[in-house]
């Protein structure tokens, strides 16, 4: 903050007493100003929803209902001046919330978040990231902040039913104590680094702002798969009137969910979520392709133009958005190529080596797309026998490579391999290829249990062959669910306890370079436990 210095000396001699007398003169004179002219007051607050507020109230707007909206939104910690008028803090304010309490995020005040703002009512400090200094070391039961806020938000996307009002009670003790046992931490309750970063380090915190319908989620979204689409989906869901935890996870609960509304919207309920009921999700929300971010058009088609640049609004904005998201960016998908965006293609565009100008060429376009295709020589099928092939055809791949990035793009994740442990990625990815199972995770622990339970053709194998999953759970005690565990594909078994493994996210074997695909030396005979898998 820039400080305004004051020259406070004063001069001896009637100049000094003139200029006193002048400056007094004009304070009064000011004070009077005031006194008969105070400054405009904002409307009369209107509840948003009565009949005398439009059905979305948009930036640019002024009224009454507007005053509303920004008391409540103050309620939840935005901070904003109440003056009735819809400008750009208020925008932000807007989305921000609309993230919060997974709504479409497109900053326009309709049904759905008028009806979220009077159900979520409170006075939640605004967000403060964990890791900023103006967080404590510990954060405890009994603090009261918008650090807390933070929390309480970072639990709800781990699927913990918190309140994100800012206080640190008794529920939110019992939520970080069960997330500390489930990742293996220490389940005191206190909030140190060791917790706030594994908060943070999470493969399915990808943004919710994610459409749908553009190439960054797959065409169709099948339960067991996980990531930032799931997360968008589930917030469309809620959108809709179901009830779902946001967590990133297609569980039952959300297959479920799936089901009843494409029942009721006069789909085939079979829980899958393609084309048409992608289109229904949208179809009756601000932001679906009407009045808010137009649908998204495919950047490398003839109606994306050559460039895409800033102050650019169009369905190719979308879908860029909806790319950059992918890649790990946080923006609101609203088809308005504004400051952020700029930002996260300049951002993306320094990551891939590309030239920093903010303008999407084919060059960007090609890169955000992936252009990376799985090895020809690789036919569909065959389970287990062919997914060494798969496998050993990547080693050598380095961590945060765009091959090695699209390991996540093809099984619906949106962050680079440089932000996350993608073992299980890469897992997943080659299962994908070899089309033996529907099934991927970006958790070992997800393996291990639809192993054991003999689902989707997966089962625990005492038998290790080449082409088999290989669990590690390094801390003992076989039960991979306490945030140290690993995943490869057996490459060989030399008999007794020794055996080879392609493994993703493993450190390279000479010693030399990032982490990467690599070939690493195991044994069964160790301190830790070893689970194989076979894929029928």
């Amino acid at each position: 903050m820039k400080t305004i210095s004051k020259d406070s000396s004063v001069k001896s001699g009637q100049r000094a007493r003139t200029t006193v007398v002048v400056a007094a003169a004009v304070l009064l004179s000011a004070a009077s100003l005031l006194a008969a002219a105070p400054a405009m007051a904002a409307p009369a607050a209107i509840k948003l929803t009565s009949a005398s507020c439009p059905t979305e109230i948009l930036q640019g707007q002024s009224s009454g209902c507007v005053t509303e909206l920004q008391n409540l939104l103050n309620a939840h910690g935005a901070g904003l001046t109440v003056d009735g008028s819809f400008g750009a803090a208020t925008l932000y304010a807007v989305r921000e919330y609309q993230a919060s309490v997974a709504i479409a995020v497109d900053g326009r005040v309709g049904p759905g978040t008028k009806v979220k703002l009077y159900a979520t009512g409170g006075s939640a400090p605004a967000p403060i990231n964990l890791l900023s200094s103006s967080c404590p070391a510990n954060v405890v039961q009994g603090n009261k902040s918008g650090c807390v806020t933070e929390l309480q938000r970072l639990l709800r996307h781990f699927g913990y039913s918190v309140d994100a009002d800012g206080e640190f009670g008794a529920g939110t003790l019992a939520a970080v104590k069960s997330f500390q046992s489930g990742h293996g931490l220490t389940a005191d309750g206190q909030v140190g680094p060791s917790t706030k970063a594994e908060l943070y380090n999470t493969d399915e915190s990808g943004s919710t702002a994610l459409d749908l319908r553009s190439a960054a989620c797959p065409a169709t979204i099948t339960e067991d798969q996980s990531g930032g689409c799931v997360l968008t989906l589930q917030a469309l869901l809620n959108g809709q009137g179901q009830h779902v935890d946001v967590d990133g996870q297609f569980g039952a609960e959300t297959f479920v969910a799936v089901q009843a509304f494409q029942t009721a919207h006069g789909l085939e309920p079979d829980g899958d979520v393609g084309p048409n009921t992608k289109a229904a999700l949208y179809a009756n929300i601000s932001g679906g392709g009407g009045n808010g971010a137009p649908s998204p058009i495919n950047l490398t088609s003839a109606s994306c133009p050559n460039e895409i640049v800033k102050g650019q609004k169009s369905g190719c904005v979308t879908e860029l958005q909806s790319l950059l998201n992918h890649h790990g960016a946080d923006l609101a998908v609203d088809g308005e190529f504004g400051a952020m965006t700029d930002a996260a293609v300049r951002d993306f565009q320094s990551e891939k080596g590309l030239t920093v100008d903010g303008r999407v060429g084919p060059g960007t376009k090609s890169a955000l797309y992936g252009a990376v295709t799985p090895p020809a020589t690789t036919p569909p099928g065959g389970g287990y026998s062919k997914m060494l092939d798969v496998a050993a055809a990547e080693v050598g791949t380095l961590q945060g490579s765009a091959r090695a990035n699209s390991y996540g793009s093809a099984v619906g994740m949106s962050k680079s391999t440089n932000g996350y442990a993608w073992c299980a990625t890469f897992v997943s990815w080659v299962a994908k290829q070899t089309g033996a199972t529907t099934f991927n995770d970006t958790y070992v622990s997800g393996w291990v249990n639809k192993a054991r339970a003999g689902q989707r053709h997966l089962s625990v194998t005492t038998d290790p062959q080449p082409g088999d999953i290989v669990a590690y759970d390094w801390n003992g005690g076989s039960n991979f669910n306490d945030g140290n565990e690993h995943i490869g594909i057996v490459r060989t078994v030399s008999g007794g306890s020794s055996f080879t493994a392609v493994e993703g996210n493993t450190s390279d074997p000479n010693g030399n370079g990032p982490d990467g695909v690599y070939i690493k030396n195991r044994t069964t005979a160790s301190f830790y436990d070893v689970v194989f898998i076979r894929v029928r």
